[in-house]
């Protein structure tokens, strides 16, 4: 594939969706969406399919956070950061155009709710220090903490009658815990609900209209299951039989409720009826389907908005009937001036790994793991030979799946055939297959990487082993790291984005929440496990790169702070590694960037790095 085919210019400004929600009368949608070039907050007339944008400028760059409607639908509220650093701010925008500030507290702030009276606002802060939960009057313009704990609470929702609040939070002594509050909504009266197991983790997805029942979930039983539960008899009644991955999303009306089922890599949304327990997967093409997380999504009608998306076709917004099982698409993906037959088809397989790949390991050896069969997606660029690119995501609780992904389209259709892989730790398979990564990062999880491109390898000659690179953000950019060190014989080139490379140093320098539910939930604290988090830095085992690096982050980061790439990027010049585009290593800073970005500027800034560093490293005949 040639650059004339598919430019970078218009792959990465293919207008995209996000964080769709329901307005109050059930008659438009709220929705972030950059038709115009930039990130914009747009109103979709449900009955005349109108867009309209509401915005000019005010909202973020970056799409990654959530917006909700006012009470009244005339107006929405939205975060408001500083170039991607994540302190947010709350404002409003109307949609005649007003644009207010209406909280601005030190540190992280996320709108969890508004409540149906239009006077306060339900907020998860960083303001003490941890993540708790925060009530904002609105005409009288303070702001109240309702909780303090050691552990970070969840911003939670309303009940509908304004009296009670929900969150999640952690007061045991078992680490993992979490489990689902109810309180006044001055945070008084807060009662543990008790759901499922202690050592399990219970959610909370929403208020019943009734306002005394709560759907909730809970993976006592290692996967994931949905329940309701009452206040009136404290108890659960649990829906589903177990044998899949399934979570709560929302009541749809008094009846139903709708939630997500995860099986093989893709969604599918499901329904329940409330009085028999019967549930149905909603008849969609196949791809992956979900409703909305955040927000209201349920139509006047009593239609379901939800995306559907498959490898090859980007996301469609669509409304579906519950009753009738027909569906109409609201919105359909915009493809601009590029074929979309021109997007490569994934395929799904699974291979065994005992976490220990023949690849010999250079940082930390291993023992053999138990056996499991780990899932992959390849993506085939039909170029012969072909470079691979192995594709690592991020959380690490999260999941690759049988969806359109523009970074692995764009690496696809610049030739490189991507392999993507839900190593142990990856999210759908059920708590304690997620937990394996628990006190083992850079173990187990990476042996099922390492071993998923032997696998890859060996299975396809049409794969050029001597082409093949690794590259991740986030957690992935970490593995990207970890790969290129523990493994430097399987890789001929590799690319860190915002990845962590001294654990310790993260630990220290990392949001309150993410020290505590992320690092010390996963690994303990640097005190407890010094060896754990000196071994399984990358930093401690740079001189094990033996193939030229990329490192590529964003300079006002708070998740992964930019210190963690000046910091490996120091050890590698110190270990006599040279910088530069025929060096040995590659760095750049992006300002005006926090951890990643979904403006298409950005977008297209990070493709042009990644091309040209690919094109000069393990180019493909195309690019030669």
């Amino acid at each position: 594939m040639t650059d004339d085919e598919v430019p970078l210019t218009e792959l990465a400004s293919l207008p995209t969706r996000a964080n769709e929600t329901v307005s109050p009368g059930g008659d438009r949608i709220a929705m972030y969406y950059d038709a115009s070039g930039r990130n914009e907050l747009c109103v979709l007339d449900v009955e005349t399919g109108e867009v309209t944008q509401v915005s000019s400028g005010e909202v973020p760059r970056n799409a990654r956070w959530f917006i909700r409607w006012d009470a009244d639908g005339e107006g929405v509220y939205f975060h408001v950061d500083d170039a991607g650093n994540e302190q947010n701010g709350i404002h409003r925008l109307g949609t005649d155009g007003t644009h207010d500030p209406v909280v601005e507290l030190s540190g992280q702030t996320l709108l969890a709710d508004v409540s149906d009276d239009c006077e306060h606002l339900l907020l998860g802060s960083t303001r003490g220090g941890q993540f708790n939960v925060y009530r904002h009057d609105v005409a009288a313009a303070e702001t109240v903490q309702v909780t303090e704990y050691d552990r970070a609470a969840g911003p939670g929702q309303f009940s509908p009658d304004g009296s009670m609040i929900s969150y999640t939070t952690n007061e045991s002594d078992e680490f993992n815990n979490q489990d689902v509050y109810v309180a006044g909504v001055d945070g008084s009266g807060a009662r543990n609900l008790e759901i499922g197991d202690t050592g399990a983790e219970a959610s909370f997805a929403d208020w019943h209209s009734d306002c005394d029942r709560l759907l909730v979930g809970d993976n006592t039983d290692d996967l994931t299951r949905c329940g309701v539960y009452s206040i009136e008899t404290d108890s659960v009644e649990w829906y589903g039989d177990s044998e899949v991955e399934e979570s709560p999303v929302a009541f749809v009306d008094e009846d139903r409720f709708v939630a997500q089922r995860t099986r093989r890599a893709a969604t599918v949304p499901v329904v329940y009826d409330l009085a028999t327990g019967e549930s149905r997967e909603l008849d969609l093409p196949e791809g992956v389907a979900s409703v909305p997380a955040v927000g209201e999504p349920v139509l006047s009608d009593g239609r379901v908005i939800l995306g559907h998306s498959t490898p090859t076709r980007r996301s469609e917004l669509v409304a579906y009937d519950l009753d009738s099982d027909e569906y109409e698409v609201l919105m359909a993906a915009d493809y601009g001036d590029i074929d979309p037959d021109v997007f490569i088809d994934g395929e799904y397989f699974e291979f065994r790994s005992d976490g220990v790949p023949e690849t010999p390991a250079r940082a930390v050896e291993h023992d053999p793991y138990e056996p499991l069969d780990i899932e992959g997606i390849l993506y085939d660029s039909g170029e012969r030979p072909s470079p691979l690119i192995v594709k690592i995501h991020g959380g690490p609780p999260a999941q690759d799946q049988r969806s359109f992904d523009l970074y692995t389209q764009f690496l696809a259709t610049r030739g490189y055939s991507v392999l993507q892989v839900n190593y142990r730790g990856s999210t759908g398979r059920g708590v304690e297959f997620e937990r394996a990564l628990y006190d083992d990062w850079g173990g187990a999880e990476q042996g099922d990487i390492a071993t998923g491109v032997e696998h890859t390898l060996e299975s396809r000659d049409f794969l050029d082993e001597d082409r093949v690179a690794v590259f991740g953000g986030s957690y992935g950019g970490y593995s990207a790291y970890w790969q290129m060190v523990q493994y430097p014989d399987l890789y001929d080139a590799g690319i860190a984005w915002i990845g962590l490379t001294d654990l310790v140093e993260m630990f220290e320098t990392t949001m309150p929440h993410f020290r505590t539910e992320l690092m010390e939930k996963n690994l303990g604290t640097p005190e407890d496990n010094p060896d754990l988090y000196e071994l399984r830095s990358p930093i401690t085992h740079v001189d094990n790169v033996s193939a030229p690096l990329c490192m590529i982050h964003g300079v006002n980061d708070r998740r992964v702070p930019i210190s963690q790439a000046r910091r490996f990027r120091d050890a590698l010049l110190e270990h006599g590694y040279e910088e530069g585009s025929d060096g040995d290593f590659e760095y750049e800073e992006l300002g005006e960037e926090g951890h990643g970005s979904t403006d298409q500027e950005q977008k297209l800034r990070a493709f042009k790095l990644m091309d040209g560093f690919l094109s000069r490293r393990i180019p493909t005949d195309s690019s030669d």
